[in-house]
């Protein structure tokens, strides 16, 4: 079969390569998946770049890509809730890395069938931005009538977190540049900030929760806006004792000036390193089947053109999610 792997780290046309692999073989708690779209992420694109390499250890040449949906042509002995034809998505685990390709093996405790109402191109799109938003947001106890600034409301964790804040009955912000005012404006937003033209810390104050998906400054800066114990989750800023355990850092500590921060506003400081959850897909499923979520697509890219996606990706312009196609692939085998 053909897949796309990174080669090396480095610029993205040189890293990544087409190359023909072996068809995985299952174990008996496993399906094979035929590949029918995959769902590009920034995270995907700083591996190849060798951002993440000293945590990442790969083996070169490796797979690239975690978001998937497609059909499932085979299932292991011990697999009882899937079947040979059912469509199904899922965000694989690290050790299965390698969506963009024409079949995965992943383990059958991490998918879930697909909406039925969405395309496999729209269902790739939801797994990682979904759960990635779905458990930060649990971390802090989201409930109705928090007021919670959600920052990046156009990135793809931001729009599904703006769409979910709002059915859990929450009073939100969000920011955005002035381009994209009006469709995130139609995600439900209760106030969309253009960041270009209003300074977000003067409209959004007092909060119960700033969601952070920016890191840097604004980390620190959610410590000004939130209320006295106020909430802040981040998926970018620096670990808490728990993400750091998860990521295998050891004797890690929060840095001191975080911490000062913490106890002066006795805020409570979660960051989510995220966990695939077939129980958590199965929300999102739901979510999307009744029309509470609807997933947001920029562009869909060919299976041959998988490259140039994550070249537009990493330019940070899309609007929405990125979604490689291999739905014509099949067809014309």
């Amino acid at each position: 079969m053909k897949a796309l792997q990174i080669t090396k780290y480095g610029e993205l046309k040189d890293s990544l390569k087409f190359a023909e692999v072996d068809k995985p073989q299952i174990s008996d708690s496993e399906c094979l998946i035929a590949v029918k779209a995959a769902a590009l992420n920034p995270i995907d694109y700083k591996i190849a770049q060798g951002y993440l390499k000293d945590m990442l250890k790969l083996d070169l040449p490796a797979g690239i890509g975690y978001d998937v949906s497609g059909e499932v042509v085979e299932v292991g002995s011990g697999v009882k809730d899937f079947k040979v034809g059912d469509e199904v998505f899922s965000r694989v685990p690290q050790e299965y890395m390698g969506t963009v390709a024409e079949f995965v093996a992943v383990d059958s405790k991490v998918v879930a069938h697909k909406p039925e109402n969405v395309s496999f191109e729209e269902a790739a799109s939801l797994p990682l931005t979904g759960l990635t938003a779905i458990q930060a947001l649990e971390k802090v106890n989201l409930k109705k009538d928090d007021r919670i600034l959600i920052h990046a409301g156009s990135g793809g964790v931001g729009s599904f977190a703006v769409q979910y804040a709002k059915a859990k009955g929450a009073i939100v912000y969000t920011t955005t540049s002035s381009t994209n005012l009006d469709w995130v404006k139609a995600l439900g937003a209760d106030r969309v900030i253009d960041y270009k033209n209003e300074d977000y810390k003067e409209v959004a104050n007092n909060l119960d929760i700033v969601f952070d998906t920016l890191g840097d400054d604004y980390t620190f800066e959610a410590f000004k806006i939130i209320k006295e114990g106020g909430r802040i989750t981040t998926i970018v800023g620096p670990p808490d004792a728990e993400s750091a355990k998860q990521m295998g850092i050891e004797n890690y500590e929060i840095p001191e000036n975080l911490n000062k921060l913490i106890e002066e506003k006795s805020a409570k400081y979660r960051h989510t390193w995220m966990q695939p959850n077939a129980k958590q897909l199965k929300e999102i499923k739901a979510m999307v089947e009744d029309r509470t979520i609807r997933p947001i697509i920029d562009l869909i890219y060919s299976y041959e053109d998988a490259v140039k996606a994550f070249e537009y990706l990493a330019t940070g312009r899309a609007q929405g999610k990125v979604i490689v196609s291999l739905a014509e692939t099949f067809e014309n085998q």
